[in-house]
């Protein structure tokens, strides 16, 4: 993908000038995979075209939850609303994880991006001291910068949850602002001093497993409030409390006060012809 950037500020960090350091899957391993743990398989490719496209095909060929991909390179990765996510080898981390929550309601299965998006924040502002936090739905952004975009897809029986998080990435090597989305940004660019995706990885995946462990098993299954998912949510979520602009899929455009999110993880949107409940769209924070 070519685009075109703006001259770098003065005080912007030059590009990296040591090689970046790959993935290490052993240590991945040895971290995350245990008896009768969560996760049960954790693959790192160079280079594919979606982890998400990939990890389907796994799931309906009968891959157990608890499957992890990773790529160094992803050259066709696809975000929300269709956008495009592509970053240079070894500066994001690119990871689909497979779910099968059977025990979870349909209509509680909307939780399962924003649980993501909860994990992903958490994790970030453990390891890197950067603070990450959520627009509706996942999201993550610093400082109104987009850090990582999250996207789930039913395949089956089964759920694909993928995540593509900017770490080493310089402003060069982000794609062009556009008015249609949010200027991106990375951990490097945001002040992280530590850029370890190997390290980063493990902690985005253990706390993907403690969340995802305790809405699923928690009385009833797939409950936020319960788990305590639906509080860690509104902590770290910025829409809330704002005005915003939403453009539906199908075109339509929702305005008003965001004032909560509703048990199935719908955003509340309150605006001059009444309060809506807002299942997908494309979030504006206009003030």
């Amino acid at each position: 993908m070519t685009t075109e950037h703006e001259p770098r500020p003065p005080d912007e960090p030059p590009p990296p000038d040591e090689p970046r350091a790959p993935l290490d899957p052993t240590a991945l391993r040895a971290d995350l995979i245990r008896p009768n743990g969560f996760w049960r398989e954790i693959t790192v490719v160079d280079r594919t075209g979606s982890t998400n496209a990939d990890l389907a095909e796994r799931a309906a060929a009968g891959a157990p939850e608890g499957t992890v991909l990773v790529a160094e390179e992803q050259v066709a990765g696809r975000g929300r609303l269709g956008r495009q996510w592509v970053s240079p080898a070894r500066s994001s981390i690119m990871v689909s994880v497979l779910l099968r929550p059977a025990g979870v309601p349909p209509a509680q299965r909307g939780w399962l991006p924003l649980l993501a998006g909860v994990a992903a924040a958490t994790a970030v502002g453990r390891a890197t001291a950067v603070p990450a936090r959520l627009k509706w739905p996942n999201d993550l952004l610093v400082a109104e910068r987009k850090l990582a975009g999250i996207l789930a897809e039913q395949s089956g029986d089964a759920v694909v949850v993928g995540l593509g998080l900017n770490v080493s990435t310089t402003d060069a090597e982000l794609p062009a602002p556009t008015p249609s989305a949010l200027p991106a940004t990375s951990l490097r660019l945001a002040g992280a001093t530590d850029l370890d995706r190997t390290a980063l990885l493990a902690a985005l995946l253990a706390e993907f497993e403690r969340w995802y462990l305790a809405w699923t098993r928690t009385t009833p299954p797939g409950d936020p409030q319960a788990s305590g998912l639906r509080t860690a949510y509104l902590d770290l979520c910025t829409t809330v409390g704002r005005d915003v602009r939403v453009e539906r899929p199908a075109g339509q455009l929702t305005a008003g006060r965001a004032t909560g999110v509703d048990p199935a993880g719908r955003l509340i949107v309150a605006g001059p012809g009444g309060t809506e409940a807002v299942s997908a769209g494309d979030v504006r924070h206009l003030r």
